[in-house]
């Protein structure tokens, strides 16, 4: 039930076509997160209006609550949630380290949250502390009772500070795991295809930090696996901009052309465009329906703080280059008089607009490469896009 085409290739710059059970997907694409099977602030309607093509899912907080076999009983994620285009559900690892560590912290406990083995990964729910163990076999195991049409491999993210030598052992060990999830998946879709469910296609994930030498042998191992595509991880997160591009120039060359690209956590607009420009094809991120805590609009310019006196009395749309329904029906003085009065429809017309602009400039990419002038759409993105407005 997966079929891929490559449409066009503008330089390193792609276009893509995959058929999933649920749907077809044209790339680039940006995916808005269900981190708990709602996008923050916004409806199914909305995510239908503003064209998503495909969702995420997490994992860890789904198994957690509402618990995935409650999930399944639903008819899957699908109908659980009522949302019938594609759905990916991304791995575990971030979700569980991250949390761990914020209640480790917050409560100075001595014991980690957190235990790595080679087999699997034990730790502590966030939300009341009961203990749990993930592998890979049980965690491809949730995703297929999920019912996601794409899933991601079992892996470790070292943390960006980790010494070469702990890189090493920990992308080693995520190899190995990548070969057992791919195992696991492979037994699960011969079940699936006996009872009559559509077959799941695995992400394994590249790693390791910023080192040169792990990140090619990555990207080679995991490139070699039999899997329609590939997913980068651990790029942006913590690291400068100049050295997560560089790094994709550095394992660019070592990336099979046949399979489309999913990096991980990339959210902002010039991320966007210079990950198109390096070759990869899709993205994700919570942070645009998140970043409205800050009062912060996505535009052709910068990012727009509404609270700004400035913008008092202005009677100027978001983004006067943005369709969406918030910029051509709110103005900036109508979105500050909404958050100085602390009234909720704030938050969902931001959240609206920053998905609605990541997902159209995706959109706006493929075109360009599709009619071979994606450079010139790149030059143009950087003569509006003022990086000394950066506060």
């Amino acid at each position: 039930m997966f079929e891929f085409k490559l449409n066009n290739t503008d330089n390193k710059a792609r276009a893509w076509v995959f058929t999933t059970p649920h749907w077809s997907v044209k790339t680039p694409v940006f995916m808005p997160v269900w981190t708990k099977s709602t996008v923050k602030w916004i409806t199914n309607e909305d995510l239908e209006e503003m064209w998503a093509q495909i969702i995420l899912n997490n994992t860890y907080h789904l198994y957690l609550r509402p618990w995935y076999e409650i999930v399944r009983d639903f008819w899957w994620i699908h109908g659980f949630s009522n949302y019938k285009k594609p759905m990916l559900t991304d791995s575990w690892w971030f979700q569980v380290f991250s949390l761990g560590q914020i209640w480790e912290n917050w409560f100075k406990n001595k014991e980690s949250l957190v235990k790595i083995t080679e087999d699997g990964v034990h730790f502590r729910s966030f939300i009341d502390w009961t203990k749990h163990f993930f592998n890979a076999e049980n965690v491809m195991d949730i995703q297929s009772n999920l019912w996601a049409d794409i899933i991601m491999a079992f892996d470790e993210c070292a943390p960006w500070t980790s010494s070469w030598k702990y890189a090493k052992s920990a992308m080693e060990r995520t190899h190995r795991w990548a070969v057992r999830s791919l195992k696991q998946v492979k037994k699960n879709n011969i079940i699936r295809e006996k009872t009559w469910l559509h077959p799941q296609a695995l992400f394994p994930i590249i790693q390791w930090v910023t080192y040169d030498d792990l990140r090619i042998e990555s990207a080679k191992f995991i490139s070699s696996l039999d899997t329609y595509w590939i997913a980068i991880w651990w790029l942006s997160v913590w690291e400068a901009k100049p050295e997560m591009y560089r790094i994709l120039d550095v394992i660019n060359p070592h990336l099979p052309g046949n399979k489309p690209r999913y990096i991980m956590w990339i959210w902002t607009p010039e991320d966007l465009i210079e990950c198109i420009y390096r070759g990869m094809d899709m993205f994700d991120c919570v942070l645009p329906t998140r970043i409205w805590r800050h009062w912060l609009a996505f535009s052709h310019k910068w990012y727009i703080k509404i609270t700004n006196l400035k913008y008092k009395l202005s009677k100027e749309k978001l983004d006067e280059e943005c369709d969406c329904k918030v910029c051509k029906n709110y103005t900036k003085w109508y979105l500050r008089h909404l958050i100085k009065e602390q009234e909720m429809l704030w938050m969902q017309l931001l959240s609206y607009h920053n998905l609605y602009f990541l997902i159209n400039l995706a959109n706006n990419a493929r075109e360009a490469i599709l009619e071979n002038r994606f450079n010139e759409f790149r030059d143009n993105f950087w003569k509006n896009y003022d990086l000394s407005l950066k506060k």
